[in-house]
């Protein structure tokens, strides 16, 4: 049964099971044997949710899951046998910055990081030196700021104090990609980003002057997103959360 997982501030759009071999690779080269890392796409709004396990418990969690994709990611965790950790199913809402999300032997960090949203938060893993990015920090880029409370100078402290600041060498996982890239690190952000390696003042004009259209689904996430995804669930979510 699909009982739990963890929905960021985006929580509509999310598909088909990709598993990336890098990312298995970067995470056995940190040694973390005991955790897997599944990344699952979804082409509609090329959004990327990931199932994280403790291999000895077989205790899960599931970052940025879509509604859409509950029964395709359901179907998952029961072929491959895994507790999905029903008391964090709203960990956005209940867990404050600085506070620890445990699974088995594995542990994320949680760091607030608004300005795409008043909302978000980004999940690190120092065992595994990786960090789960949301729509804070994106592949080159970042998440919009002109909706449900963002703002730009929000989210250009956001990343500087709580995802850039971590070491050069930590893997960097976003909730969307549109270029077909899967991961990153802190170190290359910091050099490549063109939006986030420019001064605070410049970052906000190169934010106000996207002019970006109105989001797909936007009507159907903004409600959803205060109750991390569990607004209006489809009759059969029925007692999965």
């Amino acid at each position: 049964m699909l009982c739990s997982a963890l929905y960021r501030c985006s929580t509509i759009g999310r598909s088909n099971v990709c598993t990336s071999r890098f990312l298995s690779r970067a995470i056995s080269s940190n040694m973390f044997d005991n955790l897997m890392l599944r990344q699952l796409f979804d082409n509609e709004s090329s959004t990327y949710s990931y199932l994280l396990v403790d291999k000895p418990s077989r205790e899960a969690i599931l970052i940025d899951p879509v509604i859409e994709k509950s029964e395709r990611d359901a179907k998952l965790v029961e072929e491959l046998d895994l507790k999905l950790k029903k008391a964090e199913a709203q960990a956005d809402l209940l867990l404050g910055h600085g506070e620890k999300l445990k699974f088995g032997e594995q542990e994320l960090e949680i760091a607030e990081t608004p300005g795409h949203t008043a909302g978000c938060v980004t999940y690190i893993h120092h065992g595994a030196g990786c960090a789960f990015t949301g729509d804070a920090l994106l592949i080159r880029g970042c998440g919009r700021t002109d909706f449900q409370g963002g703002s730009a100078e929000t989210l250009y402290s956001s990343v500087w104090n709580n995802i850039l600041s971590l070491p050069d060498s930590y893997n960097l996982y976003p909730a969307h990609d549109y270029k077909g890239q899967t991961v990153t690190t802190v170190g290359e952000e910091k050099k490549f980003n063109p939006r986030l390696t420019k001064t605070v003042d410049e970052f906000v004009k190169i934010m106000g002057d996207l002019n970006l259209p109105y989001p797909k689904k936007i009507d159907e996430s903004l409600p959803a997103n205060l109750v991390c995804g569990l607004h209006n669930l489809p009759e059969r979510m029925n007692g999965w959360v």
